[in-house]
C-alpha cells in the first residue's frame, strides 16, 4: 500500500470510470471496495444531481456492492448543505427534477415559484421551455445563481446528453449572467460538506477517480490524497501530458492496496 494512504479515514469513489463502465464491472471493484470498508470506510461520490441516492444504492447493489443510502453523495446533497448553511430561510427557486427536488425538500429548504431570493440550476433532465424561460427571467431581473455542478456532458449508453454546464452556457448567453457558485467537483463546497460530514481532516480522505479535470482537481483543491485510476477516461499518456503531480496513479481499483 502506497504510505500517503495508510492515514487515510475515507475513500470517496467516482463511479463511472472507477467502478464501473456504463454497466459493466470493473474487474475486482467489489473487492477492492469490501477491503477499503474494512481498512477504514469508503463513500461514493457523484456530481449527478438527476439521481437520487437511492438509485445509485439500487445500481450499486445491482452490482453486488454491500452499500446504503448513507453511502452515497451528491451535488445535491452537497448544494443543500451549502443553502442550509449561507441561505437558512431564504426562498429558493429550483431548475431541477422531481429526485432533486425531494432532497431539497428533505433537507427543508424553502422552495418557491415566486420571488426568489436565489435560483439553483440542477441537473434537471424533465423540464420544459417555459420552466427554462422562467428561470433566465428570474435571473435577467436580478435573481442570482448557484449550479449544483458543471459537468458539459454527462454519459448516456452510445453517446452523451447536455448536463449542467451547458445549461449554464445557455443561461450565460441568454441572461449575461453567470452563477455565483458551483457546489460538486472540482470545487470546494462539496469538499466541505464532505469534511462536515465524516468529522475529518483533509489528508485523511482520498478521492479515488479517472478523470483529471474533475476527480483529480478536486483531490488537489481541497488537499485530499489524490488516487488516479487508469481505467477509464484518463490513460498514463494523459497523466504524463498534463502536468498534474498526483500521490497516488494506479491501474485499477482493484490495486489500491497492493
Amino acid at each position: 500500500m502506497n504510505e500517503k494512504l495508510k492515514n487515510v479515514k475515507c475513500f470517496l469513489l467516482d463511479m463511472d470510470g472507477t467502478v464501473y463502465l456504463g454497466n459493466r464491472l470493473i474487474d475486482g471493484a467489489v473487492d477492492a471496495v469490501r477491503r477499503m470498508n474494512a481498512f477504514s470506510r469508503a463513500m461514493f461520490l457523484t456530481n449527478n444531481s438527476s439521481a437520487a441516492r437511492s438509485d445509485y444504492e439500487a445500481k450499486l447493489k445491482g452490482m453486488g456492492f454491500d452499500v446504503t443510502e448513507d453511502d452515497v453523495f451528491t451535488s445535491g446533497n452537497a448544494t443543500v448543505e451549502y443553502l442550509s448553511s449561507h441561505y437558512a430561510g431564504k426562498k429558493i427557486f429550483l431548475f431541477g427534477n422531481a429526485n432533486l427536488r425531494a432532497e431539497f425538500e428533505r433537507g427543508g429548504i424553502t422552495l418557491t415559484e415566486t420571488e426568489p431570493d436565489l435560483a439553483v440550476v440542477g441537473f434537471d433532465t424533465t423540464f420544459d421551455y417555459p420552466r427554462l424561460e422562467k428561470l433566465c427571467d428570474f435571473i435577467r431581473n436580478g435573481v442570482p445563481y448557484i449550479t449544483t455542478h458543471a459537468d458539459i456532458n454527462c454519459p448516456k449508453e452510445g453517446g452523451m446528453k447536455p448536463d449542467v454546464g451547458s445549461f449554464i452556457a445557455l443561461i450565460e448567453k441568454s441572461t449575461g449572467v453567470s452563477p455565483l457558485l458551483v457546489c460538486g467537483k472540482p470545487n470546494r463546497p462539496i469538499g466541505e460538506s464532505v469534511e462536515r460530514l465524516l468529522g475529518l481532516k483533509p489528508e485523511e480522505i482520498a478521492m479515488v477517480g479517472d478523470r483529471l479535470s474533475t476527480d483529480m482537481q478536486f483531490a488537489v483543491n481541497n488537499g485530499f490524497v489524490s488516487v488516479l485510476v487508469l481505467s477509464g477516461e484518463t490513460t498514463l499518456e494523459d497523466y504524463n501530458k498534463s502536468g498534474m503531480k498526483l500521490d497516488v496513479i494506479l491501474p485499477s481499483i482493484a490495486d489500491w492496496d497492493k
